[in-house]
């Protein structure tokens, strides 16, 4: 019997336990994270494939740059207007039909005879990639407070992977088998994961009834309530602005005086940047033992600290240097996302999906704002002006989490709803111990 049919039973007959719940088995932990890692490796898959894509399609470069456009338009749209329904739905039926939707948008791609159907398959691969922001939510569902943040770090450790990953496996497989191969290669890799994930992840109970409308408008009124989701949501957006004023600009930088280094080198240092990602597991189990502000903290100053260097790099620095203030940019950035989700899921656990929603398209307004801030910065201060940008974001998310917290606004919050949170939580509790007897029955 599912979690989902003997919930109502469970909650009125069995009192909160006493024990510790059991932990998430390590293999639906691994599941989710490659799940997550796949899912936003879609939305950059085309970058390094788009120089070959044009000719190969008969088109301008201009055309096939609305490609990564259209992308990543899709996924800001999906996390605004998609995302939200994971608290109004089951989680497990959603993650599956944009498992379906994504590995049919991307097959669709990858077979596209002309540019304009390549264009409406990345939107919709965009939009389907959001199945990302659903994993995220059903892992801080599924697993123990005590190791909330360990799980999401290390889902989060496969999401970033897969982002700064898939542009040096698509760049591979393009050249040696064509961009075709790669996208239809993408869309059996989703399939693929769909099936595990069908036989793998419990049912989760609703936590909201509400019309969709009303759902979105929620948004603003979670936004509203809590302090602790505007500093999140506003720290993370500042830190988002440098990172990605940072990376933007980076591969411009290299290519001229004194370095002249190609595209190559800029991948190489995406490859650098996987470091940074694997402080996300370290971040969350710091934030299970200590607190996730102390982690918001570090990560903030360990962002302005790595990019302070920058504007004393000489033209005959060495490219170690900046090598490691690229590691300790992506280190920052990456610790102070994993302890802003495990704030951000404390607040509210019957509206996780709404509240990572939040924190994810303020992230994202970010990142559109610092690709624009910093190539006006390059042209006109060169990088020394990207990098005094980073390091006044970092310095302004630093300032921002020195304000203290509204532990007031989570009492409330917590008084107001908290005979109904009971009840979730047992039904937490039941899907978690689901889980555990379907990886002790070797299903």
């Amino acid at each position: 019997m599912s979690c989902l049919s003997t919930s109502s039973a469970t909650a009125a007959a069995t009192p909160l336990p006493a024990a510790s719940p059991a932990p998430l088995p390590a293999r639906l932990v691994l599941m989710l994270a490659t799940a997550a890692g796949l899912a936003v490796a879609s939305l950059y898959y085309s970058q390094p494939m788009l120089g070959i894509m044009a000719p190969d399609l008969h088109t301008s470069g201009t055309a096939v740059g609305a490609i990564p456009t259209l992308t990543q338009l899709g996924y800001a749209l999906g996390i605004l207007l998609l995302a939200p329904l994971g608290d109004r739905f089951d989680r497990r039926r959603i993650i599956l039909a944009k498992s379906a939707a994504l590995a049919a948008a991307l097959l669709l791609a990858g077979l596209a005879p002309g540019i304009g159907m390549l264009l409406a398959a990345s939107l919709a691969v965009g939009l389907s990639a959001t199945m990302a922001q659903d994993i995220v939510p059903a892992a801080a569902t599924l697993a123990p407070d005590s190791q909330r943040g360990k799980v999401v770090g290390t889902v989060m450790t496969g999401l970033l992977l897969g982002i700064l990953l898939s542009r040096v496996v698509s760049g591979f497989v393009a050249a040696h088998f064509g961009w075709r191969a790669m996208l239809i290669a993408a869309a059996g890799s989703i399939a693929a994961m769909a099936l595990v994930a069908q036989r793998s992840l419990p049912r989760f109970a609703p936590t909201a009834v509400m019309p969709y409308r009303a759902l979105l408008g929620s948004l603003l009124t979670l936004w509203r309530r809590h302090g602790d989701l505007r500093r999140a949501a506003l720290a993370q957006a500042l830190l988002s602005v440098g990172f990605s004023a940072f990376w933007s600009t980076l591969a411009v930088m290299l290519h001229g005086a004194p370095f002249h280094l190609g595209s190559e080198a800029a991948g190489a240092f995406g490859l650098a940047g996987a470091a940074g990602a694997l402080g996300a597991p370290i971040a969350g189990r710091i934030a299970d033992r200590r607190g996730p502000q102390a982690v918001t903290l570090l990560g903030a100053a360990l962002s302005f600290a790595a990019m302070l260097l920058a504007p004393w790099l000489s033209p005959q620095a060495q490219l170690g240097l900046l090598v490691a203030a690229a590691v300790g940019f992506d280190l920052g950035v990456q610790v102070t996302l994993v302890a802003h989700q495990t704030i951000v899921y404390g607040i509210d656990p019957g509206a996780r999906s709404r509240l990572n929603a939040v924190l994810f398209v303020c992230m994202f307004a970010g990142m559109a704002a610092g690709a624009a801030l910093g190539s006006l910065a390059l042209a006109h201060a060169g990088w020394t002006g990207v990098a005094a940008l980073a390091t006044a974001t970092s310095l302004a998310a630093l300032a921002v989490r020195m304000l203290p917290s509204e532990h007031r606004e989570r009492r409330s919050a917590g008084q107001d709803g908290g005979q109904q949170q009971a009840g979730q939580d047992l039904v937490n509790e039941d899907c978690r111990q689901e889980v555990v007897s379907k990886a002790s029955s070797g299903r």
